[in-house]
């Protein structure tokens, strides 16, 4: 299941969850920011984010 996916099947996030914007980089980097603030990057961590671990970012910021 993709993250978007992921996030918008969680009843509990759907009501805080205003938008939702998916933005390719380049070169495989990618970095995730709630609220204006950065809660994954992988190109600062230099892997790829574990199955489940940016959801869970997301939902502890937003909760």
């Amino acid at each position: 299941m993709g993250l978007a996916n992921e996030l918008l099947s969680d009843k509990s996030l759907v009501v805080e969850i205003e938008s939702l914007e998916l933005i390719p980089g380049t070169g495989g980097i990618f970095e995730v920011t709630v609220n204006g603030e950065l809660i994954f990057s992988k190109k600062a961590l230099w892997r790829h984010a574990k199955p489940g671990e940016v959801y869970n970012l997301i939902k502890a910021k937003i909760n």
